[in-house]
């Protein structure tokens, strides 16, 4: 099934029930309408980083099922596979290749060698300071081979997760061959996971090297542009990167609308909300919380200094159980800029708030993606954090099937739940279709939506400080029906 704009389900293969047969049941049935795709976050054989090692796509790791359970899925949601176009697996029979044979490897090139990469003298203390990285160390592991010998390769990631050489034949061709599998095998989207990182050069930070990041996305778009399959570059960083992106005419992702809403719902005030959405673009999913923490980084430029500041320092405040300890090295967290919680935590497990920010995420210009425990309104999972000391496990918590039961007739889930699907419905939210976002007040906001033949409309009108807010629809017939409001007695 190719992508259709209707919202996105983030989630692990065992994170709703022990499978993929279990979440294809959570579909069937508790999420009947409420989605209509499924980014089914990497699901192959995986050395570590919950599945972003992988070792061989062209396997599904047997605990979750198999490819029979993966094609059965796509025959009724249309799917998102993660490529991590930057690295593969220590573990994968590349690397064990090429540390039994060494140089008479065939898949020699498919690494990037530190010291052919680096000219005589080089690198200096200059040379890695430069470097983009995500830990305080330069980019690289020692790897002993089986003739004795002892050489060094680009490691920007975990220990198990070794660069490619994307600049290699041998390296191409794996990249062409994993995409028409993985293509072949039911993926309507491709997710490029660490795309930034992928294109290394002399002279430059290593991070979004320009021109070359776009040979490479050009070369990524022959294999996948023909066969009708999305491309989905994934970035966090200052939004003026991403929208290059866009520029590109690429769907973008929108990881800076967490942190302008938190502040929006926080401070009450509604103008960076209001000047954010009306600069975004159609072309993107929007997310408020996905497998990792909620970005920083994303938001620098739209809200100031002081705001971030101040948004940081009120997610520890109003939030429930989010601690400056749990996104920090002590629990294994390599980004500063990313904050480990689940959304409806950082506003302290209110109803009213989280709905309206999923309400404000539904209006948002582009398709909504939302994660697996957003999707029931899950808090923070403390038990699974001090038990992993891994931090961002904290927005990562095991559903059973009979948890799953209980907390889908929560009314905040239940209402979120309809909200979604009247997204899914209503034409009011065609791609290409119009928005006008309004303030009325410091603390207002109206955003509105139109179908694309002007027919169809939808209007959120929502107080940011009190959190109140309606939404409503009027039909081709000029009649308006209200859809959803805050005012659900059952929510406390």
């Amino acid at each position: 099934m190719k992508l259709n704009n209707k919202a996105m389900l983030i989630t692990y293969p065992d994170s709703l029930g022990s499978n993929l047969k279990d979440l294809q049941t959570v579909l069937e049935t508790h999420l009947k309408g409420v989605v209509g795709g499924v980014h089914l976050l990497p699901f192959f054989p995986s050395s570590g980083d919950r599945g972003f090692a992988p070792m061989d796509y062209t396997k599904v790791d047997e605990k979750f099922g198999s490819w029979d359970d993966v094609k059965k899925l796509s025959e009724s949601y249309y799917l998102m596979f993660d490529f991590m176009v930057n690295h593969i697996s220590k573990q994968s029979k590349y690397f064990k290749d090429f540390q039994e044979k060494h140089n008479d490897s065939a898949y020699r090139d498919l690494f990037i060698h530190w010291d052919e990469f680096w000219p005589k003298g080089h690198p200096t203390q200059e040379d890695i300071d430069l470097i983009y990285k995500r830990k305080p160390k330069a980019p690289v592991q020692s790897v002993k081979f089986a003739d004795g010998q002892t050489e060094e390769v680009w490691n920007t990631f975990g220990e198990d997760q070794i660069d490619l050489d994307v600049t290699k034949q041998v390296t191409k061709k794996f990249i062409q061959d994993t995409l028409n599998f993985l293509i072949d095998h039911g993926a309507s989207i491709i997710r490029l996971d660490a795309f930034a990182y992928a294109v290394k050069k002399l002279g430059t930070n290593d991070f979004f090297v320009e021109p070359d990041i776009w040979d490479l996305l050009k070369e990524i778009d022959g294999i996948t542009g023909p066969r009708e399959t999305t491309l989905l570059p994934e970035i966090h960083e200052n939004y003026h990167i991403v929208r290059k992106i866009t520029d590109h005419n690429y769907f973008s992702y929108d990881f800076a609308l967490p942190i302008v809403t938190l502040y929006s719902l926080y401070s009450g005030k509604a103008d960076r909300l209001v000047g954010w959405l009306k600069n975004s673009p159609m072309k993107q999913f929007t997310t408020l919380d996905t497998h990792d923490g909620i970005g920083v980084v994303d938001a620098k430029d739209i809200l100031s200094d002081d705001e971030l500041d101040y948004t940081k320092a009120e997610m520890y405040k109003v939030g429930a159980n989010v601690k400056k300890v749990y996104s920090s090295t002590a629990y294994h967290n390599l980004d500063v800029y990313q904050i480990n919680t689940t959304y409806y935590s950082a506003l302290g497990d209110n109803d009213h708030a989280y709905l309206l920010a999923r309400a404000i995420q539904v209006f948002a210009p582009g398709i909504p993606q939302v994660y697996y425990v957003g999707l029931l309104a899950g808090k923070n999972d403390l038990d699974l954090l001090e038990k992993t000391k891994e931090g961002r496990n904290i927005n990562r918590h095991y559903y059973s099937m009979a948890e799953i039961d209980r907390e889908t007739q929560r009314p905040v889930v239940a209402a979120l739940f309809d909200l979604l699907r009247f997204r899914n419905e209503s034409s009011a939210f065609d791609l290409d279709g119009a928005i006008d976002v309004k303030q009325p007040s410091e603390n207002e906001i109206q955003i509105t939506r139109q179908s694309a033949d002007g027919q169809t409309s939808a209007t959120l009108t929502a107080n940011l400080k009190t959190q109140e807010f309606t939404i409503t629809e009027t039909k081709p017939n000029g009649e308006t029906t209200e859809i959803l409001t805050s005012n659900l007695a059952a929510v406390k």
